[in-house]
């Protein structure tokens, strides 16, 4: 089986959960067998990212214009790429690179499958751009393809406004690799990054509004002199946001308690999980978090808004969900805190939770069985396996 997935960005940096999301689903579909190739632009990415990869083809368009992606190309050799294969997996939605494989998949008999990962509504900056979108192509582009992958259950609703009904969309999660996340020797990230034996509470991923690390702050600032030991860690990269929040921390009188320290990556990042004594995930709008997996596959217990797709960690006892407003994380923060003796059994089964359910080893089979069902209904599945 030939698989082609398609995503304007492969760049963890600035493409987010998305990026990695396709990066450890081609690396995972390689290691089972299946020739995958990667469709992406060239922002960001780098030699090690594409050597990580393994026997994964990357082909990276040059980006000539970052705010709207739009890459040069040639139309030859992208509908070569698109015959070449059997089926196209096209991650997000907002995208023009989407667009270009899917008219050349309708041209040349290729299925696609879409994978919007929380994409669907409209939400954020240039609504009235992303309407126009969606009357001339959207609609279409998800309505007309062979296959509907939903990152959690509550993504599905989201396929009715786009004419897909619940029982067309098939769930699968996101998955981590417990690999990626094992480290050897004295964890010094504390030390690394100026902590000393401080406790503290760790944001990890992008500093813009629907990520929530202004809620995250507030939050912190109205239960800080209940927990004066505990400091607060954002890692990740500026999304407009940054500047506000070093103000905050300053007129607050927060500065020394409240650390920025930008994107961390490789083993900063596994101990930077295994050193925090909580993970929070103050987010207003995503999909499934991919953060609260990394998180759980090294024993951090998570809180996090119900706006994250992961509502399951209250369930088995893993951390806390609450509404995305800065009372509840504030009231969660201090409950979970106050108790901080219970943190380290909430880890311990969010971990085995997350072993058990969303490693790449057991998510990856689902996209195989669901790409081998596209085939065989379709001349191009019969033309394979003739």
């Amino acid at each position: 089986m030939r698989v082609l997935n398609v995503n304007v960005l492969l760049d963890p940096v600035t493409g987010g959960g998305t990026a990695e999301r396709t990066f450890q689903m081609s690396r995972s579909l390689a290691r089972a067998g299946v020739e995958c190739a990667i469709l992406t632009t060239d922002i960001g990415l780098t030699a090690d990212r594409i050597r990580q990869l393994g026997d994964v083809r990357v082909i990276a368009l040059p980006c000539i214009s970052k705010r709207f992606f739009v890459v040069k190309f040639s139309w030859r050799q992208l509908k070569a790429l698109v015959v070449s294969v059997d089926v196209i997996h096209l991650m997000g939605h907002w995208s023009m690179l989407n667009v270009l494989v899917t008219l050349l998949a309708r041209q040349t008999g290729t299925p696609y499958v879409v994978c919007p990962a929380g994409e669907l509504p409209l939400f954020g900056r240039s609504r009235w751009i992303k309407q126009l979108f969606n009357i001339l192509i959207g609609y279409r582009v998800v309505r007309e393809a062979a296959g509907h992958i939903a990152v959690t259950p509550d993504e599905i609703p989201a396929y009715a406004r786009y004419g897909v009904e619940a029982s067309q969309v098939t769930v699968i999660p996101n998955g981590i690799n417990e690999a990626d996340f094992s480290v050897d020797g004295v964890n010094q990230f504390a030390d690394r990054f100026g902590l000393g034996a401080a406790p503290f509470i760790l944001f990890m991923g992008r500093l813009n509004p629907i990520k929530g690390p202004d809620l995250l702050l507030e939050a912190f600032c109205s239960i800080a002199h209940k927990h004066p030991e505990l400091h607060l860690v954002f890692a990740g990269p500026d999304g407009g946001l940054l500047g506000s929040l070093q103000k905050m921390t300053q007129e607050r009188g927060l500065a020394d308690r409240v650390h920025f320290i930008g994107y961390v990556a490789g083993r900063d990042k596994a101990e930077a999980y295994r050193a925090a004594d909580l993970l929070v995930i103050p987010s207003r709008q995503e999909a499934m978090s991919i953060v609260v997996l990394e998180a759980g596959i090294v024993g951090t217990p998570v809180l996090l808004t119900n706006r994250c797709g992961f509502d399951e960690v209250a369930t088995v006892g893993g951390g806390q969900v609450v509404a995305a407003t800065v009372n509840d994380l504030a009231v969660g923060l201090d409950s979970l805190l106050t108790d901080r003796s219970a943190l380290k059994g909430m880890g311990a089964r969010l971990q085995a939770h997350v072993r058990q359910n969303f490693t790449w080893e057991v998510i990856v089979g689902r996209f195989q069985d669901m790409y081998q069902r596209i085939l065989a209904r379709t001349s191009r599945g019969r033309a394979t396996n003739q």
